[in-house]
Order: C-alpha cells, then structure tokens, then sequence
C-alpha cells in the first residue's frame, strides 16, 4: 500500500515537477524520498499529520514548506487538489508556535495570521484544514464569513485567535465594529486570488493590506495563474518566489473529459439518463445563473432525483445543509453555480457534469478539479449547445488539447415539451374517439326513447354556421389549444385536464344565477367612488 499524501495524488519518488521557484534554480524533486519530518517541523505538527494518515508530501508542498519557512514572499500554483491549503497551513502553524498559550485573556492571543478566502465553503475548508493540523498546539483559529448574523462571531474573535480565516467583506465588517486588531499579523495569505479578481474583491484587498503592518509575510495561492494575477503580485508581493509544480492553466490528468453537442432543451433528459443508468450518487452539476440552479434542482426533483441546489442567494444554512446532505452521500445531485466550484473536498465525487460551460475557460478547470482528488480517478462531461461551441473553442484554446466528442445516438433526448405534445395529442385523439362514440350513442338512445317531434311551419331547424357546432365558437377552441400548448411547453406546470361536455353544448357554471344576480344588484352609496373636489383657486 502507498503512504498518502497530503492533500495531493500519490506520485512516486521519481517523478519531476515541471516549474520551480522564480528567484533560484527548481528544486529537485527526484532522487531520494522527502518526508514531513525533513521539512522542519515540530512534533506536534507531525503526529497530527501522521493522525491524519499523510507521510509524503506533494511537490507544491515540498517546494512551498521550506521557502515559507525561510520567510520568502511566494507565488504558489497547482493543480486543483494536491494540498495548496497544507502548502501554506502547515509552515503557518511551525512559525506561529511561538505564539501558543492557553491563556484566557484576549491580549494574549493576537492576530498573527490572516487567510483571505473569496468564497464561504473555502474558508470554512481552510478553517477545518488549519485547526486539523493545528490540534495538538495551543493556537487558536476561527472563520468569519458573511451570510450569518455577524453577533454570533463577535464573541470568538474578541476572545482572540492566532489564524484568522476569512472573506473580504465579512472581514472588513468585523474592522468597522472593531472586533478585530490586525496591528500584530505577520503572515497575509490570499487563496484563490484570481477568483478575487473576477469577483471584484481586489479593491477590498487593498483596503484590507492599508490595515496591515508594513513589514509582514505575503502568500498568493491559486491554481490557475493569469498575466492580471502576476501585475497584482507586482504590487502586492516583495520579491516573491514563484512556485509552479505543472503547467500552468492546466487539468488533472486523473480526469476524463468528454463532451455531448446537442440542442439546449436535451440537456436536462440526458443528465436523468447519465444518473439513473449509471445508478451513480454525488454527481456536481454546474450552470452559470442563481435562478438556473434552482429552476434544474426543481425539474430534477420532478423527475425522481434526490437534488438540492447552492447558490450565493441561498442562506449560508441552506448552503452548509446542502453540502453536508451532498457529502453524506444523501444526494443524487448538486447543483451549484461557480460560488462551489473552489475549494470544494468531497472524498471520491464520481462525475462533475458542466450543465452549462463557463464563460471564463479558467472556471472549467476548477469546476472539473473538484473530481479526480488525491490521486483518484474522475469523469467530467460537458453538455455543449450551439451557441456554447464557441466557449468549448477557448476552453481546448487553454488547455491545449482536444475534448472527446460523445455520442447521444441511442439515448432518448427528447425534451419534456416534446413528450408532452405527443401524449396530449395522443390524450386528445383517444377522447375525441370515445366523445363521439358516446355521443352518437346517446343520440341514439334519445331518438328511440323521446317522441318524435315535428316542426311547425313556422319553425325553422337550428342549424351549425361554418361547420362549426352550436354553443362553441372558434375562437374559444384556439384559446384552449393555445392554453394546452403553453402548458405542454412548461415542465414545471402540469397538463391540467379540463372536462368538456359530451354532446358539444357549453357547460353552463352551476352558480351562474348567483353571479348574475350580484352583477345586477345596486352598488351601496358608501362604496361608490366619490370626486375629489378641486382645490379652491386663489
């Protein structure tokens, strides 16, 4: 059996890591086996990892553990799951024991680290991460986000804590109520920091760094690193090393990709079928929008799938509900915009399915990074629309290789608005049959049974105009069909039957006397509606 490896895929001692620092020569990663205990760390420390069933370290940690120690500024980058958080979490902790007391007063234990996170599920991860590593110090750590009632986070981080792990906005609440001193930080870590990018949190960094001491240790992680993240790290970071352990902007390669073409409305009908066929649980669906998510989690309940959805309008108890729900495998599917797709650790997630391609080709790597972890083997599809090529283009631009093309041939697709049309053409056809099987039948019946009845002179037969039968008019059968298409179109409304009479005559409302007489009766001078009177001109 292999050692595990922190956070990471278990790769032998042999292989190389393509990148190195930016300020000296690549460290070698061949040669001889490197464990935790060469890296410098402290009992402590090592039997948590040890607890934690880690022995080798992955190269990002291998490279990042030893240049942080030294305190070196970093550029850090990996793949999505080999053990970034571990990368800087575990130094953090060796060069913040120093710190560690069980004293219970605040000015004791002052705010030497801050982890800055553009999402809630990745700080809460880091969070868990920190205090796993951390368990047998005496430091303290905590996660403010925003979503929650700022009152329940205000006793914690008064009492004081060492590691602070939070969003921007949260964290800069916590500063306007002077909750938080960050006078004493030593270590500034930004995690995901392209994602802040395109949140528009950079503004919010920078206010938060005007806060902090100028002399301090600066980390930047990420797992895709574009020309916009290396200009802000030209005005963030002093003198960094750049840690790269695989070519940049790149996927697992534990993943198989693989892609489906076809018209927007098959999408949902080939998701059912991928599920239920493969009888597969924990399976990640992603679209772009916050009403989207919820519309597909909806129809996917509908079609006898155990779903929930997350998304940045949902509650902060929803989402933590969702994802526990997910992770205890009660969940057939999730589906989640791209607020999920960093950060996020589920053990053995089968298949990432990407609903809809992102519109930044950096989001379907960290969409497709949550499979495919520590070493295990993982499946993303893509399902690709017409007007979608064009993102799949930019995708296979940055990954610098082609997606395999699948086939739906033998796979029903049709959408719900289709199968709806046929069974209620179908539905309608069978009616009209037996309608006018049973209505010749009662005529039938009232021609032999009634007395024949002869028209005076006078009298004249009543006769149906334009073919069309007495007491319907055309008009209303178009508004009924057109009521019955739109509901056919519509897969969260049902098809609601409605009873029509069997000779043709309309069926007159069985309260219809009522309603006549209230139209007739007189409204009461009290609730007629009076004029204003106009204002007296002066």
């Amino acid at each position: 059996m292999h050692a595990k490896r922190a956070e990471g895929p278990s790769q032998g001692p042999n292989s190389t890591p393509e990148g190195g620092s930016a300020a000296a020569e690549p460290q070698a990663w061949g040669g001889q086996k490197t464990s935790f205990a060469e890296l410098g760390l402290r009992p402590e420390i090592l039997r948590a990892i040890t607890e934690s069933g880690y022995t080798t370290p992955t190269p990002i940690q291998a490279q990042a553990i030893p240049e942080i120690l030294a305190g070196h500024d970093i550029m850090g980058g990996a793949q999505t799951g080999t053990g970034k958080t571990a990368g800087f979490g575990l130094p953090i902790l060796e060069k913040l024991a120093q710190y560690a007391n069980t004293s219970p007063s605040p000015a004791r234990h002052h705010v030497r680290a801050l982890i800055i996170a553009p999402t809630r599920e990745l700080a809460i991860q880091v969070e868990e991460q920190i205090k796993e590593y951390g368990k047998h110090t005496n430091l303290r750590s905590t996660c403010v986000f925003g979503g929650v009632d700022i009152r329940q986070q205000l006793p914690i981080v008064r009492a004081g804590v060492e590691i602070l792990v939070a969003t921007p906005g949260r964290l800069l609440d916590h500063v306007e109520q002077k909750s938080v001193n960050l006078s004493h930080v030593e270590i500034l870590v930004l995690d995901e920091a392209d994602r802040m990018l395109d949140m528009g949190f950079i503004p919010d960094i920078k206010r938060i760094m005007s806060l902090l001491p100028q002399k301090r240790q600066n980390l930047l992680f990420s797992a895709t690193f574009s020309n916009e993240i290396k200009r802000l790290a030209d005005e963030l970071l002093n003198a960094p090393r750049l840690i790269e352990v695989a070519r940049r902007n790149t996927a697992a390669e534990t993943v198989t990709q693989s892609a489906y073409k076809l018209a927007q409305d098959e999408k949902r009908p080939l998701l059912v079928h991928l599920v239920q066929s493969r009888s597969v649980w924990q399976v990640l669906c992603f679209v772009r929008t916050k009403h989207g998510a919820s519309r597909l989690a909806r129809q996917l309940e509908k079609d006898g799938l155990a779903t929930s959805a997350i998304h940045g309008d949902k509650t902060q108890a929803a989402r933590l509900e969702a994802l526990s729900q997910f992770k205890d495998g009660k969940l057939q599917v999730l589906v989640a915009t791209d607020v999920a797709a960093r950060g996020l650790d589920i053990d053995d997630m089968p298949l990432v399915v990407n609903y809809e391609l992102p519109h930044v080709p950096e989001d379907y790597i960290h969409r497709i990074g949550r499979t495919g972890r520590a070493g295990a083997t993982g499946e993303a599809i893509s399902f690709v629309a017409p007007e979608e090529e064009k993102y799949l283009s930019e995708i296979e631009k940055l990954l610098k290789k082609k997606v395999t093309l699948l086939s739906t041939d033998g796979i029903d697709v049709s959408s719900n608005r289709e199968r709806g049309l046929r069974n209620a053409g179908t539905s309608r056809t069978s009616d009209r049959a037996h309608g006018s099987a049973g209505a010749s039948h009662r005529r039938e019946r009232s021609q032999s049974d009634a007395p024949r009845h002869e028209p005076n002179a006078g009298e004249s037969r009543p006769r149906a105009t334009n073919g069309t039968p007495r007491g319907l008019s055309s008009s209303g059968d178009a508004r009924r069909a057109e009521r019955e298409a739109a509901y056919a179109k519509n897969p969260d409304q049902p098809l609601q039957k409605r009873a029509q009479p069997a000779s043709g005559a309309p069926m007159a409302h069985p309260h219809a006397h009522i309603h006549a007489a209230r139209r007739s009766r007189p409204v009461p001078a009290l609730l007629q509606k009076r004029r204003t009177p106009e204002p007296e001109k002066v």
